[in-house]
């Protein structure tokens, strides 16, 4: 395992268990002591994790560790995941390496990032969360816009009309809504609309990741209408009549049952305090 890799594995294992000798690492890296030993130093110079006795600590004590977003994202990331899981990797099943895709900020395509980590595209996203894991967990190319990060909807909206995604088109956009009806894409948030529209624009295809409970959702702004869309993924709990509205509407429907189990998506396929110091690692290895 080069460097770089088993120091972020190392990371991560702090951040899963919080503490660990150095023999214990040593099990779990596949590593000589003599290496984990310097890995430790390295990282420990760098304010990446605390040295102990024995050992190494997580530079963040659990009780300090960061929650994954804001209020609303971790609880909307929770409800219906499940669902939202196996959406998630349909939609990463579509995605062949060598394409441009754009992925907006949401709660189920953020779960997409878990299913593209071995795959190699160029990915456009508004969503930090989603850019900050990709970088680490994954060899594709991300590019994200300018502007001000909103915390509460765990996306990056830039105020002007010129930014960076006008130079960029994609095959397939990814997308997470509010609500799903005749009328089309449905949001609640103002803020969210022009940037949304702006990343439509620039994509070929739109492939829309709704859970059954979307269907339910009304609200007062429209995105866009249906004759946008060319996909929808959805569970298999959507009604057998919204399915075929949609499929009347020309949209391509695909439903997926639930997954089985649903990990628990702060750890460890997300851990926000192991992804912000292996971000700190990448800038480190790639300035020398």
């Amino acid at each position: 395992m080069v460097n770089h890799k088993r120091r972020k594995r190392l990371l991560k294992l702090l951040a899963e268990h919080q503490a660990a000798t150095v023999q214990q690492l040593v099990e779990w890296l596949s590593a000589s002591p003599a290496t984990v030993r310097r890995d430790i130093s390295w990282l420990a110079a760098r304010n990446l994790l605390t040295r102990t006795r024995g050992g190494a600590e997580n530079l963040l004590p659990k009780k300090r560790q960061f929650a994954l977003s804001s209020e609303t994202f971790q609880n909307n990331i929770q409800c219906f995941a499940a669902r939202k899981r196996a959406i998630a990797r349909q939609a990463a099943s579509m995605c062949q390496d060598g394409e441009t895709i754009i992925i907006n900020g949401g709660t189920t395509t953020f779960m997409m990032a878990e299913f593209l980590a071995n795959k190699h595209l160029k990915i456009l996203t508004n969503s930090f969360l989603m850019a900050e894991r990709l970088l680490v967990t994954s060899e594709n190319e991300i590019i994200v816009p300018g502007g001000k990060v909103y915390r509460e909807q765990n996306v990056i909206l830039s105020p002007f009309d010129n930014d960076i995604t006008q130079h960029h088109y994609a095959g397939k956009m990814f997308m997470s809504v509010y609500g799903l009806s005749l009328l089309g894409l449905m949001e609640a948030d103002p803020l969210l609309i022009q940037a949304e529209k702006r990343l439509i624009s620039q994509a070929e295809e739109l492939v829309v990741l709704a859970d059954s409970s979307k269907f339910a959702k009304k609200a007062g702004l429209i995105l866009c209408g249906l004759d946008r869309v060319s996909y929808v993924i959805t569970d298999t709990d959507a009604s057998d009549s919204a399915v075929q509205l949609l499929e009347q509407y020309g949209v391509k429907v695909v439903t997926v049952p639930p997954d089985e189990i649903a990990p628990d998506l702060c750890a460890p396929h997300f851990n926000p305090a192991y992804d912000l110091q292996s971000a700190a690692i990448l800038q480190t290895e790639t300035s020398h």
